[in-house]
C-alpha cells in the first residue's frame, strides 16, 4: 500500500523537530514554576524566556503574553472574559459582534454570553466568506458605547478566507471598542501582528508545536475576568500549573514557523493552485473558494462537491489513503453541514458537500497527484460520477 497522503495541516501539524528538542530540553527541568525554591526559579526561567519569545514572534510585549490549553480556551477567555469584565465595569456595555463563520470556541462562547443577557450580532459575510465591511461599519456606529467586543478571526478555519481584521481593528479602537482575532490558523502563514489589536489567539499544534497549550495575547489595561480559579497564575486569569516543557515546546515552534513563514507561502501557494485546478477539472460543477486567491490562505482550499456529501467522500478518501476534513476538525469525529459554507449562501446541501484540503511544510506536488489520483473513483462510488 502506498504511503498515506496527509492533507489536513489545519486540523494539526507534524510535531517540528526544533519543537520536539524543545520539549526534550526543559522536561529535564525539574520544578513547579510557581515554587520559589531554585528548582522552581530554573522552570520559571524557562516559561519567562518562552514568553519573550512568542512576544517578539507576535510583535507583543511579554505581559500581554497569557498561556492557555491552546486556541479554544484563548477563545473563551477573550469572548467571556472581556464581555463579562466590561459589563461589570459599565452596565451599559451589553452588546458583543462576532463573524457569522467564527470557530465553534467564538460562536459557542458568543451563544453562552446570549444566554446571560448580551445581545449578540453576527456579523454577515459574502459569497467569499469574507466580513462586509460595510455592515461592520454601520454595527459599530450604532451606539458603539454599547459595545464590549468585536471577535473577527483573521484566517477562516473551514475555507482559508482572509478576514478585514487591520480595517475592524482601526473602525473599532476609533470608537472605544475592543476587538479580539482568532489567529489559530493565520500564525504560520500570514504575517500576524498583535499592534492595534487588543486580543488575539494562537495554539502550538497549528504551527509545529505540541498539542494541549497555546496563548491569548491580551493588553495589560484590558478588563479580563477569569473563567477559571486556583493559584492566580497568568495574571490571575489562567489559574493552574503552568505545564513548562509544552511551553517551552511552543516558542520554539513559533519561532521557527515565523522565520520560515514567507519562504514557505509561495510553496504551499503552488500546491493549492494545483490542487484547485486539478479539482475544477475533475470534478462537475467544484467550486474552489475564496474565488479570488489573494483573499485566501496558501494553506487551504476547501471545495464544494455538488451532490455528493463530505462524510461519504471522508470515508472513502481515508480508505483510499487520503487524510482531509469536511470543514472544521472540531466536533469530536463528526460530520456536519458546514455553518460556514451556510453563511456564504450555499443550500443545506452544498454546505454539507464540502470538503477541506490543507497544507503544511511536509507536504508535495506528489500528494496533490495522489489525491487527484484517487478522486474520480471515490466520486463514483458516491454515486453522482465524475
Amino acid at each position: 500500500m502506498a504511503e498515506p497522503v496527509y492533507l489536513d495541516h489545519a486540523a494539526t501539524t507534524p510535531l517540528a523537530p526544533v519543537a520536539r528538542d524543545a520539549w526534550v530540553r526543559a522536561a529535564s527541568v525539574v520544578g513547579n514554576p510557581s515554587s520559589a525554591h531554585a528548582a522552581g526559579r530554573a522552570a520559571r526561567r524557562v516559561v519567562e524566556e518562552a514568553r519573550e519569545q512568542v512576544a517578539d514572534a507576535l510583535g507583543a510585549r511579554p505581559a500581554e503574553v497569557v498561556f492557555t490549553s491552546g486556541g479554544t480556551e484563548a477563545d473563551n477567555l477573550a469572548v467571556l472574559g472581556i464581555a463579562r469584565a466590561r459589563r461589570a465595569a459599565d452596565p451599559g456595555r451589553v452588546r458583543v459582534l462576532v463573524s457569522a463563520v467564527e470557530h465553534a470556541a467564538v460562536l459557542e462562547a458568543a451563544d453562552r454570553l446570549a444566554a446571560d443577557g448580551f445581545d449578540v450580532t453576527r456579523l454577515p459575510v459574502d459569497h467569499d466568506g469574507r466580513v462586509f465591511l460595510a455592515s461592520a461599519v454601520r454595527l459599530l456606529s450604532e451606539a458603539p458605547e454599547t459595545i464590549a467586543l468585536v471577535s473577527c478571526q483573521w484566517t477562516n478555519n473551514e475555507t482559508g478566507a482572509l478576514q478585514p481584521v487591520a480595517e475592524i481593528a482601526k473602525l473599532a479602537r476609533g470608537r472605544g471598542v475592543l476587538v479580539h482575532t482568532d489567529a489559530v490558523q493565520a500564525v504560520a502563514h500570514e504575517p500576524v501582528r498583535f499592534t492595534g489589536l487588543d486580543a488575539l489567539s494562537v495554539t502550538a499544534h497549528k504551527l509545529g508545536g505540541p498539542m494541549g497549550v497555546g496563548a491569548l495575547l491580551v493588553r495589560t489595561d484590558v478588563p479580563l475576568a477569569p473563567l477559571g480559579f486556583g493559584g492566580g497564575q497568568e495574571r490571575a486569569v489562567r489559574s493552574g500549573t503552568v505545564p513548562v516543557a509544552l511551553i517551552a515546546s511552543f516558542a520554539a515552534a513559533l519561532g521557527e514557523a515565523v522565520r520560515v513563514r514567507e519562504a514557505e507561502r509561495a510553496h504551499l501557494r503552488g500546491l493549492s493552485a494545483r490542487l484547485a485546478t486539478g479539482l475544477e477539472a475533475i470534478v462537475p460543477g467544484c467550486v474552489v473558494g475564496p474565488s479570488d486567491p489573494a483573499w485566501r490562505s496558501p494553506h487551504i482550499v476547501n471545495a464544494v462537491f455538488p451532490g455528493h456529501r463530505a462524510a461519504d467522500l471522508l470515508v472513502l478518501l481515508d480508505q483510499a489513503g487520503v487524510a482531509c476534513s469536511a470543514g472544521s476538525a472540531c466536533h469530536a469525529g463528526v460530520v456536519r453541514s458546514s455553518h460556514v459554507l451556510a453563511a456564504m449562501g450555499y443550500s443545506p446541501a452544498d454546505a454539507a458537500s464540502g470538503l477541506r484540503f490543507s497544507f503544511g511544510r511536509t507536504s508535495t506536488a506528489a500528494d496533490v497527484d495522489a489525491a487527484l489520483a484517487v478522486l474520480p473513483t471515490v466520486l463514483a462510488r458516491t454515486g453522482a460520477g465524475a
